[in-house]
């Protein structure tokens, strides 16, 4: 019979300890990062059901769900630009199961015009800028010009009213682009949406406004108005005959929307990465592309400090334009 001594025990009890440790580490760590999504996801958008934030989110919300084995579930949250459903994220648990999808304006323009905001830029992350879009420069059947820089100038000579989705909206930032960069001569007149502001310019109600592309369109292809312009980087996919700002020379007054998902700061990187990885396969493929050409966007796919960078270029240049305009949101 062998006898073991005490020490020879001790260290193989030690060394049988160690690799249960190591077993169980290594087992952790792969249950870790095949742990998430465990459950539900909610994609919270800070604007109004039915809009062009809703429909991306809810297309989105589709083919993550057959990603991930786990619904994504859209829960409109508007008002107050957007602070209200971005606070709400800002504010919940930091594990990913809470994702807010907004427009940046929400984080590029309300810090300058709201006397304060409900929560800070460091409260919440980028996961992803998916698209972008620009918005369109439209007139009513009173105007006679048949250009923007016709247009300008007629609005040197007498204020034109101007129409946008509401005050602090991107229409309303984009008038005062367009005033402060041309030396037109505006009267911004804010209405409660896309829809009332192009109903005013069909009635004459005002000049002109410049709203998102969708909801001019069929009075565009009516011949009931007229787009002079769209205010993105690139021709509008719904409007490829349509010149942009910069084409006509007025590089200044380009104006985009950014569609992006924004995640608690605290959240931890592999769940981040698990989301981005996601969100980066489902903006690959044609049907997503197809929502995205109907919706009269652009992809951007802008990820980490890319993302960083865009959204703080974009809000330090706003702010220079709400202090020259003297905007403020009550």
């Amino acid at each position: 019979m062998t006898r073991t001594s005490p020490l020879g025990a001790l260290r193989r009890l030690g060394l049988a300890a160690a690799c249960a440790a190591l077993a169980f580490g290594a087992t952790t760590t792969s249950f870790a990062q095949g742990a998430y999504p465990q459950k539900p996801v909610k994609f919270i958008t800070n604007f109004p059901a039915g809009g062009p934030l809703d429909i991306l989110g809810r297309a989105l919300g589709d083919v993550l769900q057959k990603d991930l084995k786990q619904p994504f579930v859209v829960d409109n949250r508007p008002g107050a630009g957007g602070n209200i459903g971005a606070d709400l994220v800002a504010k919940s648990p930091a594990d990913g199961y809470t994702v807010l999808l907004s427009i940046d304006t929400t984080f590029t323009i309300n810090p300058h015009l709201y006397a304060t905001m409900p929560f800070a830029a460091k409260d919440l992350k980028p996961l992803m800028i998916f698209s972008s879009s620009g918005l369109s420069f439209g007139v009513g059947p009173s105007v006679g010009a048949k250009t923007l820089p016709e247009f300008v100038t007629a609005s040197k000579a007498q204020a034109s009213t101007f129409a946008s989705a509401g005050n602090g909206s991107p229409g309303h930032i984009a008038a005062e682009i367009f005033a402060n960069a041309t030396g037109a001569k505006i009267t911004h007149v804010p209405y409660k949406g896309n829809a009332p502001a192009v109903m005013a310019m069909l009635s004459g109600e005002v000049q002109a406004g410049i709203v998102a592309t969708p909801g001019l369109l069929p009075q565009l292809q009516a011949g009931k108005l007229r787009a002079l312009a769209v205010t993105g980087r690139q021709r509008a996919p719904l409007l490829p005959q349509v010149p942009t700002v910069s084409e006509l020379g007025l590089k200044d007054l380009e104006f985009e929307v950014l569609y992006l998902a924004m995640v608690p700061a605290a959240t931890p990187e592999p769940v981040m990465q698990t989301l981005r990885s996601a969100l980066t396969s489902a903006m690959a493929l044609p049907e997503i592309k197809s929502r995205l050409a109907t919706l009269d966007m652009v992809a951007v796919g802008e990820t980490g400090d890319d993302a960083v960078r865009h959204l703080a270029a974009s809000q330090a240049r706003y702010g220079k334009i709400v202090k020259a305009t003297g905007m403020k949101v009550d």
